[in-house]
């Protein structure tokens, strides 16, 4: 062989080696970006009650929850059945939040972001001064900051929101706190924002309703669209999936789907509350800001 067809051997060799290397750089990178950083729980309207085996049936189903090795659970409210009629007595409420407690000693170990819903809070105490009166009684039954808050794991940075307010809006205290945390953060840091109520989904316009200052909330998530990535919501039991701007609009299914009833579909199985069974969702959270969000029925 001569020597100039030895040299061009060795270059096309050392060439191939620098793509080899230049293509594995590249893929490890982009393993890394869509490397899974979080796996969490999603539980929604439980609406805890003494009756019609509730607990049992609450208590079965975390342990399978916990058989999926999540890292932490978000819980979207309506925690307990009902504590917002006027005709609900003191003993009822604190019956119904005993029960809660009683069921989430299941999740020793785990930690529990939930933000309050709108059958969780008792407005026909005696007075308003009274201790268990208001949003202030739930947050502290929840074990929560406050009615909104925020909290970041690996990468990710979780806002939980407080809707319950006239015409399902946030109030304006709320929302310049909210504009607030979103400019704060660095770019592309995503976000995933939790609320009872659907922000932008599909079921409300035949059930449950969604907030009504939809528009200003998606125009702010518009102006932060490198950063809001997931908005999490139940209150409707029903399951829908929106997706705007960037930003997916998960509207998960109750747990306790018909209120632990027997379902108003005898055809699709207990437990149904029109189409959508009880059950719970699985949130597969990605370092490049990508998630996926899977709905899994719970037999009764």
């Amino acid at each position: 062989m001569k020597r100039r067809d030895v040299l061009k051997k060795a270059g096309i060799l050392a060439a191939a080696g620098l793509i080899t290397r230049g293509n594995n750089a590249v893929a490890a990178e982009e393993s890394s970006k869509n490397k899974l950083v979080l796996k969490i729980a999603h539980i929604t309207d439980v609406h805890i009650r003494p009756d019609i085996d509730a607990p049992q049936k609450f208590k079965r189903c975390l342990e399978t929850i916990k058989s999926e090795k999540v890292d932490f659970f978000l819980n979207g409210g309506d925690s307990i059945f009902d504590a917002s009629y006027d005709s609900v007595k003191r003993e009822r409420v604190t019956e119904l939040w005993n029960l809660w407690d009683d069921c989430l000693k299941g999740l020793k170990g785990y930690e529990v972001y939930s933000c309050i819903g709108n059958h969780d809070t008792w407005w026909a105490a005696p007075s308003k001064t009274d201790e268990m009166y208001g949003k202030d009684y739930v947050v502290k039954r929840l074990g929560i900051p406050n009615r909104y808050y925020s909290f970041s794991k690996a990468g990710w940075h979780f806002i939980i929101l407080d809707g319950n307010n006239p015409s399902i809006t946030l109030d304006d205290q709320q929302f310049d706190w909210l504009k607030k945390e979103l400019e704060q953060l660095p770019a592309n840091q995503p976000v995933l924002i939790m609320s009872h109520y659907p922000i932008l989904g599909v079921t409300p316009f035949w059930e449950g309703g969604m907030h009504s200052d939809y528009k200003k909330l998606k125009a702010l998530f518009y102006q932060h669209r490198d950063k809001v990535k997931v908005c999490l919501s139940g209150h409707n039991h029903l399951l829908d999936t929106a997706s705007y701007n960037g930003t997916q609009y998960f509207c998960n299914g109750a747990m306790s789907g018909f209120w632990w009833g027997k379902g108003d579909d005898k055809s699709a199985g207990d437990g149904y509350y029109e189409e959508t069974p009880p059950g719970y969702a699985i949130l597969e959270l990605y370092q490049d800001g990508t998630v996926k969000n899977t709905y899994k029925p719970h037999a009764f």
